[in-house]
C-alpha cells in the first residue's frame, strides 16, 4: 500500500513558478516509477511528467518540456514537480502517481497503482 499527498499548488501570475511535492507512504517507493498527472473539469486526466524508479530517467510531456521538471528524493520518500514560466493553459488539478518500476508505467492513468487527492494549480493572466 502507498499512500501520496500532494502539496505546494496555488495562484501564480503567468510567467511565474510553483513547485509540487508529493510525500509517499510505504515500503515501496523507491521501487516504484512516479508520475504528475493533470486534469480540468470535463477533460481526461493528462499526462505530465514521470521520473523511474532510480531516478535516472524521466519523461515529459511536450506541452512542458523546457519548463517544467521532475526529480525524486528517495531519502525523502518525496517526488517534486518544478514548474517554471507558468502559463494560463497549466491550469489544472495537478495528481501525483505511483506505478510499477519500468517508468513506461506512468505514462497513462489507468497503468497507476496509486493517486493522491490532487493539490489545484491556478495561473492568472
Amino acid at each position: 500500500q502507498v499512500q501520496l499527498v500532494e502539496s505546494g499548488g496555488g495562484l501564480v501570475q503567468a510567467g511565474g513558478s510553483l513547485r509540487l511535492s508529493c510525500a509517499a507512504s510505504g515500503r515501496t517507493f523507491s521501487s516504484r516509477s512516479m508520475g504528475w498527472f493533470r486534469q480540468i473539469p470535463g477533460k481526461e486526466r493528462e499526462f505530465v511528467a514521470a521520473v523511474s524508479s532510480s531516478g535516472l530517467s524521466t519523461w515529459l510531456a511536450d506541452s512542458v518540456k523546457g519548463r517544467f521538471t521532475i526529480s525524486r528524493d528517495s531519502a525523502k520518500n518525496t517526488v517534486y514537480l518544478q514548474m517554471n514560466s507558468l502559463k494560463p493553459d497549466d491550469t489544472a488539478v495537478y495528481y501525483c502517481a505511483a506505478g510499477k518500476p519500468f517508468i513506461e508505467s506512468v505514462q497513462q492513468p489507468r497503468a497507476c497503482d496509486y493517486w493522491g487527492q490532487g493539490t489545484q494549480v491556478t495561473v492568472s493572466s
